[in-house]
């Protein structure tokens, strides 16, 4: 799996884990904030980005691999990870595959609740696929994703890139996860991040996620959607930020 690192090498590891449809890059203004003072870690998941032919797609199986990577690159570390998305759906399946293992987790509008209907609502997402070659309707998605003019030519050119087989294995891995068994025995302390605009299962995901760990709390961002991260990026900085120095002090 392709990723990339910035940097302290020897100070507490961050890892990001993007979200589907993009890759790595939806956390440069992430890093940029953030290397100065931490060791950042940025992946590109399977199907995605420059992982785009790495065998198929399952949120167990990115787990599997951000682990390994975590386990080479943290050792005697403490770890925090974020995670957008379909990456917050691999987050908390981090968490329940090792859940002593990551230290601090944000993680930022989390499916996991099955949606009713799944295979019937991706079998007719099928016939749109083609337009994601088409610029207009590109544009429109960016949009709703809050992706800027400056990174638009990279997401247009990584959407290109997606196969109907990976686009079609992403999106029933999504719509089926649910929180795994050995998450509520976990010691990490996790924020939930939802946005006010954002559909209600998510709201209500946020809630199942923080009723299954004790070390947990859920913020609801007032008039933000899907995409807190980069709709704004300064502001998620700096709730990260404050989040993890006040917990760091109470401990």
């Amino acid at each position: 799996m392709y990723y990339k690192e910035f940097g302290i090498e020897h100070s507490t590891l961050m890892v990001f884990i993007h979200g589907g449809g993009v890759s790595g890059w939806m956390w440069d203004k992430q890093v940029e904030y953030f290397r100065s003072k931490f060791h950042c870690l940025v992946a590109d998941l399977p199907a995605h980005g420059k992982s785009i032919h790495e065998g198929h797609f399952t949120i167990g199986g990115a787990a599997d691999k951000i682990i390994d990577l975590i386990n080479e690159k943290g050792k005697g570390k403490r770890i925090i990870a974020i995670g957008f998305s379909l990456g917050a759906q691999v987050l908390i399946a981090m968490i329940g595959k090792k859940p002593h293992l990551i230290d601090f987790a944000m993680i930022n509008s989390p499916l996991v609740k099955k949606i009713p209907f799944a295979n019937a609502l991706t079998n007719s997402m099928m016939f749109a696929f083609p337009l994601v070659k088409y610029k207009a309707f590109s544009k429109i998605q960016a949009k709703s994703m809050y992706i800027t003019e400056d990174y638009y030519d990279i997401y247009y050119e990584e959407s290109c890139q997606l196969t109907k087989d990976g686009f079609l294995r992403v999106m029933k891995e999504n719509m089926s996860f649910t929180i795994p068994h050995k998450f509520n025995t976990s010691n990490s302390k996790i924020l939930v991040t939802v946005g006010e605009k954002e559909r209600k299962i998510m709201k209500d995901s946020m809630k199942e996620v923080t009723n299954n760990s004790s070390n947990s709390k859920g913020v609801i961002l007032p008039n933000i959607g899907h995409g807190f991260s980069l709709a704004h990026p300064d502001l998620f900085n700096r709730v990260l930020e404050e989040w993890i120095e006040n917990d760091v002090n109470t401990l």
